[in-house]
């Protein structure tokens, strides 16, 4: 499942640089998929949206960083826990549960942010 960052962020951007997929924006920021991924052309979106992968989507939140779950896979294929629940000081990156992905799930796509 994918990261979020809860209310209680108090905007230190401590993840935002540890985010190996550059799925974490700053609050009112717009988000591409091809921030900081290698893909070009068309994607398809979680919920089967097909998109252009410089297509910029609204922020998810506009007060405080965000995690955008299109590109969230847990640090699968790069770390062995999530980095930005890692480094968080108040521990505001947690599981949300609105995403079950198994680990084959996230590892496919991150193999598909990063061709």
């Amino acid at each position: 499942m994918a990261i979020k960052i809860t209310e209680e962020c108090i905007n230190c951007g401590a993840c935002e640089p540890e985010c190996p997929n550059n799925a974490i924006y700053e609050g009112g920021v717009e988000w591409a998929i091809t921030d900081g991924t290698s893909v070009k052309g068309s994607f398809v979106l979680m919920d089967g949206t097909v998109v252009s992968s410089e297509e910029r989507f609204a922020p998810i939140s506009v007060d405080t960083y965000y995690i955008t779950p299109n590109k969230c896979t847990e640090c699968q294929g790069f770390h062995e826990e999530p980095q930005c629940a890692a480094v968080c000081p108040v521990d505001c990156c947690v599981p949300d549960e609105m995403y079950q992905e198994t680990v084959e799930e996230l590892m496919a796509k991150k193999d598909k942010l990063h061709v």
